[in-house]
């Protein structure tokens, strides 16, 4: 059901802009990783997954979203898994993990929240990585974030930087760090830089 909705959403979405999408042979072509995402609004989910295409992305969503029976039905065959934000337990770090290893990709917004303004990054991401042993892909998404932007046919885009490796090198504590380091300071360049090719 997955790739049928994407491919739906696809064509819907492209109805009002074709996403461009920036540096894909930055994404791994196999094994399980991680891709950290920017995030300003709900749509910018939609796009990232549909910009990995074929490639199934697996997302972290608000418990919330499971409390009725057909939306926990609906959001368990479109690849997501419930998650308390507000007191995140042993599985925020098990189930993902679980995924990696098998090979899948999980996508995360490491800002934790729609804003457009810089929020310090929450850790998820990297600590995931960190535990997995995986690849974190960095990426930055400019465009639309609603209904209203898609009628005014904002033009959507996205780009991903080099995958952060985790350094075996450093202790555990020590390699959180750094890659929280670098993914932040990734996160900012690629956005720099996706604006810097818009204006071209």
């Amino acid at each position: 059901m997955y790739k049928f909705a994407a491919n739906v959403l696809k064509g819907l979405l492209s109805m009002s802009r074709r996403i461009k999408v920036y540096d894909k042979e930055n994404v791994p072509k196999s094994g399980g990783y991680v891709i950290a995402c920017t995030h300003t609004g709900w749509i910018d989910i939609l796009w990232l997954g549909i910009s990995v295409l074929p490639t199934e992305l697996h997302f972290m969503a608000k418990k919330e979203l499971f409390q009725n029976s057909f939306l926990r039905w609906l959001m368990k065959k479109l690849n997501a898994f419930p998650v308390n934000r507000e007191n995140p337990g042993p599985s925020a770090i098990k189930i993902p993990r679980k995924l990696i290893k098998e090979g899948k990709v999980v996508g995360i917004f490491p800002s934790g929240t729609r804003t457009s303004d810089e929020v310090p990054l929450k850790r998820g991401a990297v600590t995931i990585a960190s535990v997995a042993k995986a690849p974190l892909v960095p990426a930055a998404y400019i465009g639309p974030n609603n209904f209203s932007d898609l009628l005014k046919r904002k033009k959507p885009a996205i780009i991903f930087g080099k995958p952060i490796e985790v350094p075996k090198d450093q202790p555990k504590n020590m390699q959180v760090e750094w890659m929280m380091q670098e993914l932040e300071k990734e996160m900012k360049n690629l956005h720099t830089r996706l604006i810097e090719i818009r204006r071209e």
